[in-house]
């Protein structure tokens, strides 16, 4: 385990020179890519797109990424098996990627060619990538709020706050005690999607700092974590696997870099021995002026992830 982010930065000579070559091909291929709220885009719909938006189930999910990989590699490899509606690429605040994207193709059976064809493709050596089936979540859910708050206090504001609200619940806090889960229902994903930075800035300020704001999203990455107060959360989960008696999970983290707003990125390997496989990936933290150290508060926030992957999981049946 590392504890200094400064010795943990990526090769900056070797990232910029993938910048390089990103900004070559987009103005030799005249591609147009867009960057709004920490993914940057392409198509939805492309240049000389006629007809309607694909159907639902037109959509996959790529994860596993390494981080200074970039459209110019991506678009490429996932136009050779379908025509692209739309490809949205997840970047941090200092330029990298966040390990996961998401295709739109203009028909159902080019996803389905995608995934068969490019899951577990090694897009460097020794990196295959993740590519499934992607479902569209239009829930929003915001743990930490406190008993007082009410459905009727609850919905002005995040009408205000947001746009397609459709309904809101009040549920009793499954990870804190004396606090409240509000599970909020969007007329679309892009919806929540957009109004997840609205929601953790005006409840954070409303209600307070320990609140904390996920949406719904793909495989077992469908909680994406944008605040997390800390708690038992890490004790929970080893609960859980007790319970479920999948053995302790074992933990990695390594601090890989620090941007300019202080904010910390984490590599993470997650190994329950009874799960079918690992769990890695990268998250963001913000320490805090509390003490307790930003690598045991990363174990927090993918333990979290964790939670809502053993959701899903059955143990099979014997024989």
């Amino acid at each position: 385990r590392q504890s200094r982010c400064d010795s943990e930065l990526p090769n900056e000579e070797v990232n910029q020179a993938k910048k390089t070559a990103l900004l070559a091909w987009v103005e030799e291929t005249g591609i147009k890519l867009v960057q709004i709220n920490g993914q940057r885009k392409y198509g939805g719909p492309p240049p000389g797109w006629t007809g309607s938006v694909p159907p639902p189930g037109s959509e996959i999910f790529i994860g596993k990424i390494p981080q200074d990989i970039y459209e110019d590699k991506l678009i490429p490899l996932f136009q050779s098996v379908g025509r692209l509606y739309e490809f949205r690429l997840m970047m941090t605040f200092s330029g990298l990627n966040r390990g996961f994207a998401y295709a739109k193709y203009a028909n159902r059976r080019s996803a389905q060619d995608a995934i068969a064809v490019l899951n577990a493709f090694e897009i460097q050596a020794g990196h295959p990538i993740l590519v499934c089936r992607s479902t569209d979540k239009c829930e929003l859910s915001i743990d930490g709020l406190s008993l007082s708050v009410r459905e009727g206090h609850l919905i002005p504001m995040l009408q205000e706050l947001t746009a397609g609200v459709l309904s809101v619940s009040l549920h009793p806090s499954p990870f804190r005690r004396e606090r409240q889960l509000a599970e909020v229902k969007y007329s679309s994903h892009q919806a929540a999607a957009i109004a997840r930075k609205a929601l953790v800035e005006g409840l954070s300020h409303k209600y307070s700092s320990k609140v904390s704001c996920t949406v719904g999203n793909r495989g077992w990455e469908h909680g994406v974590q944008l605040a997390l107060h800390l708690g038992s959360v890490l004790d929970y989960l080893n609960l859980q696997c007790k319970e479920r008696q999948l053995g302790l999970p074992v933990f990695l983290t390594k601090c890989m870099q620090k941007n300019p707003e202080g904010w910390l990125q984490f590599w993470y390997q997650v190994v329950i021995p009874k799960y079918p496989s690992p769990f890695s990936g990268f998250i963001w933290i913000k320490p805090e002026r509390s003490g307790l150290e930003a690598h045991e508060k990363a174990k927090n926030a993918v333990a979290l992830q964790l939670l809502k992957a053993l959701g899903k999981f059955r143990i099979p049946a014997a024989g």
